[in-house]
Parts: structure tokens; C-alpha cells; sequence
């Protein structure tokens, strides 16, 4: 039995798809409505603007990861709190989301004062504002934190809109509405 070839031009090649009716040329224009054009996205309110948040908590810093990515964020995260200076000069940090509380262990205590008073020995990082945040004692931290140089404290779990007003301010940035 003689075996025939049949070219398929690419247009013409099969897709196991039952073919759509194309739109006669007067009805394309009715497709899409000129009188409400889609709106457009909003623009990104964090300009791609650094920040790091440390946490012991991997549930926050997800949070944190998603909501300010969201908003137009670059985000790194990290649960090492004795690699803060570290990571925020290659990463050139803008801002720090930090974290009181870390679990004890090791040659040196790391919490969230530690952090700070580590940043402040070098020039370069000493500049970043810094957010202090925690579960806990919220009463004692927050004067100790403003007092130690950090530009707000909030208690978790920490109001969004509240936080990123704090961020934008710090940042320069104007406040706007954030992406739900």
C-alpha cells in the first residue's frame, strides 16, 4: 500500500481544537467597548524600593514578603538576626522591618537592640531607618526602641496600613493606597 505525504502549512495544521468562527470585520469593533476603557493597574507605591525584614517567624516573614512585594517592594528576608549588617549592605538595603525577639543561642545574644547598636558602628548602614516590631512588652519596647534610634515600633500582629505609611515616610515616598 502506497504511503502519501500531505503537507501541512503551519496555519493550516490541525490543533484537535474545533475552530472558532472569526468576527466578521464590522462586528470587531463591537468586541471591546471604547466607552469604559479597562483601568489600569495601580502604580507600584514602593518604587522597587529596598527593604529587609527579619523575623524568627517564617508565617511573618511570608506575610511581610507577600503584602510589600504586592505593593511594589524588593524584598529580602532573612530569620538571621546576626546577619542583618551582612545582608543589608549586599542587598543595599533602604530600610529595615526588624523583629525584638530572637530565639537565644549561640556565643552572643541577638535581638533586635543588638541589631541596631551593631548597625550603628558602621557609617554606611547606620543611615537605614530601622522598624522595630514584636509580640510582646509592647509598653517597654516601643520607648526603648525610639530611644535606641529605631524611626517606629509596632506590635504584632502589626497593622498593615500603619506600618507602610511609617515605611513611605521614612523612604521619602507619598503615601497612596496600598493593592488589596
Amino acid at each position: 500500500m502506497p504511503i502519501s505525504l500531505h503537507l501541512v502549512n503551519k496555519a493550516e495544521k490541525p490543533t484537535g481544537k474545533t475552530p472558532r468562527r472569526a468576527l466578521p470585520k464590522e462586528k470587531e469593533k463591537d468586541a471591546f467597548s471604547t466607552e469604559a476603557p479597562s483601568p489600569s493597574p495601580p502604580a507600584p507605591i514602593g518604587n522597587n524600593r529596598r527593604v529587609l525584614v527579619v523575623d524568627d517567624n517564617a508565617v511573618v516573614l511570608k506575610a511581610f514578603e507577600l503584602k510589600l512585594r504586592a505593593d511594589g517592594f524588593a524584598v529580602t528576608t532573612t530569620t538571621n538576626s546576626s546577619a542583618v549588617a551582612s545582608t543589608a549592605e549586599q542587598t543595599q538595603t533602604e530600610l529595615i522591618v526588624l523583629d525584638v525577639n530572637f530565639p537565644t543561642g549561640g556565643a552572643m545574644e541577638w535581638n533586635g537592640f543588638t541589631v541596631m547598636q551593631w548597625l550603628h558602628r558602621f557609617p554606611e548602614l547606620q543611615r537605614i531607618p530601622v522598624i522595630l516590631i514584636s509580640g510582646s512588652e509592647a509598653a517597654e519596647y516601643k520607648n526603648r526602641a525610639l530611644a535606641a534610634g529605631a524611626i517606629a515600633f509596632f506590635q504584632k500582629p502589626v497593622n498593615y496600613q500603619e506600618i507602610l505609611e511609617a515605611m513611605l515616610k521614612a523612604l521619602g515616598e507619598k503615601p497612596a493606597q496600598p493593592t488589596k
